[in-house]
């Protein structure tokens, strides 16, 4: 069907109050899980599903991040004359080409659904994927190439979904679901955080999509939704008549490190897969457990 996603766009302008006072001069995308910072993790992800071509929507207060993903000359040469390749490598193997990064500037904050319509011009008129940094994947396929494989058959909206405790629903966007086949599931509609009770089903949706252009136009509109913010799910929920709708069920571990227990989890379970790492980790939290 043609439907291959060349550009990823990563809403990087939010404030990151959760971490204060880690967050005051420093974007939370920056915060590391082990020695990355969970923005690098997003860009690599969006790399080994094909992404190209790669835009950063940020804020004031960015510019940490900007410089993450730029050459390090000064660093780059005393390492250089230090001989110290693996640290060098580590500087420069993750930097995507010059031209491959775009930024736009999100003056105001008003919810996940601006922040997207805030690339538009730089997305055009093609699919698409969006990477939420907060939320890390350990997988042993990266989550977007997951659906990227998937999207190339269903095209539309696809989005990655993972089943919550029923009591857990208000936090999430839930499908409401029509056909499921236990991996992937075709939507008929979406609530945006429902009661419990209230709850079409318990499928819901993390901070991975992959969107048809379609889904600025009602972007376009500036429609303001839940906590007077324009939201990203209204604009799809508005576009599911226009083009298919589904939800794929990743395998791998999704951590929520916009929460502080989320993140120290992440950092725990990323160093355990580190087979420079492993042993010790795994010694040292049997020594703070004990």
């Amino acid at each position: 069907m043609g439907h291959r996603v060349r550009k990823a766009v990563f809403p990087v302008g939010g404030l990151g109050t959760r971490f204060l006072p880690a967050t005051k001069v420093m974007p939370k995308e920056m915060l590391t899980v082990v020695d990355k910072p969970l923005i690098q993790y997003a860009v690599e992800e969006a790399a080994a599903a094909g992404c190209e071509h790669f835009v950063f929507v940020t804020a004031r207060g960015k510019g940490a991040l900007e410089d993450h993903f730029d050459a390090a000359p000064d660093l780059e040469r005393q390492l250089e004359e230090k001989h110290k390749d693996e640290a060098l490598d580590a500087v420069r193997k993750y930097l995507p080409k010059t031209g491959q990064i775009s930024y736009v500037r999100q003056t105001n904050p008003l919810g996940l659904g601006h922040a997207v319509w805030c690339a538009r011009h730089i997305v055009g008129n093609e699919p698409f994927a969006v990477l939420l940094p907060d939320d890390l994947i350990l997988a042993d396929i990266p989550c977007l190439k997951q659906m990227a494989d998937v999207y190339e058959t269903v095209g539309g909206h696809l989005v990655a979904s993972e089943d919550v405790p029923r009591a857990h629903t208000q936090r999430y966007g839930i499908l409401d679901v029509e056909t499921d086949d236990g991996k992937l599931a075709k939507a008929k509609g979406l609530v945006e955080k429902p009661k419990p009770e209230d709850a079409p089903s318990t499928l819901s949706i993390i901070g991975r999509y992959i969107l048809d252009p379609v889904v600025f136009t009602p972007l376009d509109k500036g429609v303001r939704g839940a906590g007077n913010e324009i939201q990203l799910t209204d604009a799809m929920a508005v576009t599911m008549s226009m083009v298919p709708f589904h939800g794929l069920r990743f395998v791998g571990k999704r951590f929520d490190c916009g929460d502080k227990v989320g993140f120290v989890e992440a950092n725990v379970a990323f160093a355990l897969k580190r087979p420079d790492m492993e042993a010790q980790v795994r010694a040292a939290l049997k020594t703070l457990l004990a």
